[in-house]
């Protein structure tokens, strides 16, 4: 089963790193590394550390200032499949 969740904050916190709490609680740290290494039209500007660094939430989602923004319930899928997300603050 999904879980449908929302991106309430986030922090850059060093190269392509980004803390992130979703809206069931639970928050970790991504490493966006690979997604930049992988290229793209919209990700290509973000190879510029300084613009990377300014990713905020906008529409529940980590957005950046070029409009790439990136789906909060698929990240926090991937989140878990790696074991990057702590338990709900309520859980402990």
């Amino acid at each position: 089963m999904i879980e449908y969740v929302d991106v309430v904050a986030v922090k850059p916190i060093g190269d392509y790193r980004v803390w992130v709490q979703f809206s069931n609680g639970r928050e970790g740290v991504r490493d966006f590394s690979a997604m930049i290494a992988g290229g793209g039209e919209m990700i290509e500007p973000l190879r510029d550390k300084g613009l990377f660094q300014r990713v905020f939430v906008q529409h529940h989602a980590p957005t950046w200032p070029n409009g790439y923004a990136i789906d909060a319930t698929n990240l926090h899928m991937e989140m878990e499949r790696e074991h990057l997300l702590s338990p709900a603050a309520a859980a402990e």
